[in-house]
């Protein structure tokens, strides 16, 4: 049945019958798509469809993650994001078990197990499994007259020799900077520069609100979260939130009862290496808490402190019913 369109456009009418006998009927243009994207022309068939695409010319963005306020045109793109902060990893890898957060990540670890290259220089035609190896390959090509220093193993160029040589410590394993307190040896100067602050204490990031001073600056970020109460990363199973993504790992074990470190005397598992510590004690026989007051030694803090009110007498322990509201004596 042919009808006039709202732009005077001849427009047809399709009827849709639903497997419960209903029928519906969409007015659809000579293109069969009735709605159309007036910035752009494209065409869709649900009005859904058209309303989600046009947030690529508003840039609309209505949802927010509740972690760190950033915002989506997608519901899809949040739910992907939120992996993140919850460090859920659906996607694994059938022949090493290694989780990805996105599928795509997941299809470009594969080529490691299968070998393929699907990219493929157009000057050498040398190929490579990973995008961006193959775009840090074509600076061999692109750039070989302003970096005119190539390393003979990765196809890496550089500007100056020095710097060839310093990136040539990769390769060989060389560690040639030593410290001269501990004697460690690093590949790099800038390595070496930052591991000597753990003997000289220099702490040159610091905390404009409390003070606190760092050895690095990766340490000061994670540090100010204790004064703007960002939480990362959350548990999926309980919705609890973390500063670090430790103390997440750590309180997962509460939810898949993972117990990875083992008594090798009784075989006694637990969840935290610090109760393990605690447990091999009973075995040593190690007790490092001692009574100043009658020598006893304890293998735990928590029993020395109890142990001490035989000689204080204190008693910090009130009974709270009714008939026993007078001071303990």
């Amino acid at each position: 049945i042919q009808s006039v369109g709202v732009n005077g456009e001849a427009a047809r009418s399709l009827v849709l019958k639903g497997s419960d006998g209903t029928e519906t009927d969409l007015k659809m243009s000579d293109s069969g798509k009735p709605h159309t994207c007036d910035v752009c022309g494209k065409s869709f068939t649900e009005k859904g469809n058209l309303n989600k695409h046009m947030r690529v010319h508003t840039g609309e963005k209505p949802f927010g993650c509740d972690a760190c306020s950033k915002c989506f045109k997608r519901k899809s793109d949040l739910k992907v994001h939120m992996r993140i902060h919850t460090g859920e990893k659906p996607h694994s890898c059938d022949f090493c078990s290694k989780c990805f957060n996105h599928r795509s990540h997941l299809q470009s670890h594969m080529r490691v197990h299968t070998g393929e290259k699907p990219y493929r220089c157009d000057v050498c035609n040398k190929c490579f499994n990973q995008k961006y190896h193959l775009q840090t390959h074509m600076s061999v090509h692109t750039e070989s007259t302003e970096n005119p220093f190539l390393c003979a193993v990765c196809s890496r160029s550089f500007s100056r020799k020095t710097n060839l040589q310093s990136h040539m410590s990769v390769h060989t394993e060389e560690k040639p900077h030593k410290c001269n307190v501990c004697q460690k040896c690093f590949s790099r100067n800038t390595n070496l520069q930052l591991h000597m602050r753990v003997h000289t204490g220099e702490k040159p990031y610091k905390c404009d609100v409390c003070s606190k001073c760092f050895k690095h600056n990766c340490d000061l970020k994670i540090h100010m979260r204790v004064h703007t109460g960002e939480k990362l990363f959350r548990c999926i199973a309980c919705v609890k939130c973390f500063k670090h993504k430790a103390s997440l790992n750590l309180h997962m074990r509460d939810h898949t009862g993972d117990k990875p470190f083992g008594c090798e005397e009784c075989g006694k598992c637990f969840k935290h290496k610090v109760h393990l510590q605690l447990h091999m004690r009973g075995h040593t026989g190690e007790k490092p808490f001692g009574c100043e007051d009658c020598g006893k030694h304890f293998y735990d803090k928590g029993k020395l402190k109890r142990h001490m009110i035989t000689h204080t007498r204190e008693k910090p322990f009130r009974c709270d019913a009714f008939k026993c509201k007078s001071p303990a004596l």
